[in-house]
């Protein structure tokens, strides 16, 4: 695939969430580092689970985590916070898709989501054996 032939996320705004809901999950206590905020490893397990979903949907296989880059921890995530996993299609390339993932939170007595962490992450398209396969491409790229 070259450049021209790429699909790239759009700029977010930090107003709202871009692409489609992937996900949407409860931080709970259970999930807090030392400090008692929301540990980063859950989120980032979160972002991926979100990023699988939706790049297996686009790609009608099984997938597997390749590459995660560019993460962004902007913003602490705290207990009760309703967390989205937002994904967006940033590209499609032989056998992988890299995904454009942002999480946003809703907390308690907030009217607005707030976006606390971005970030790229590359899938596999895998066949039964768990080796890579060409993506079928039968239709134009979606960009979600």
């Amino acid at each position: 695939m070259t450049d021209s032939q790429a699909v790239h996320a759009p700029l977010n705004t930090e107003n709202e969430p871009c692409g489609d809901l992937s996900i949407r999950t409860l931080a709970m206590p259970a999930d807090t580092n030392q400090n008692g905020d929301i540990f980063g490893g859950w989120l980032l397990s979160q972002m991926d689970i979100g990023g699988g979903i939706f790049a297996s949907k686009i790609v009608k296989s099984r997938t597997v985590t390749v590459a995660i880059e560019a993460m962004n921890f902007r913003k602490p995530v705290f207990v009760g916070d309703v967390v989205s996993v937002h994904a967006n299609l940033a590209r499609i390339g032989k056998t992988s898709i890299t995904v454009h993932l942002e999480a946003w939170v809703l907390r308690r007595k907030e009217m607005q989501s707030i976006l606390v962490t971005d970030g790229n992450f590359t899938y596999v398209s895998i066949d039964d054996q768990g080796h890579p396969q060409v993506i079928k491409r039968d239709q134009p790229p979606i960009s979600a």
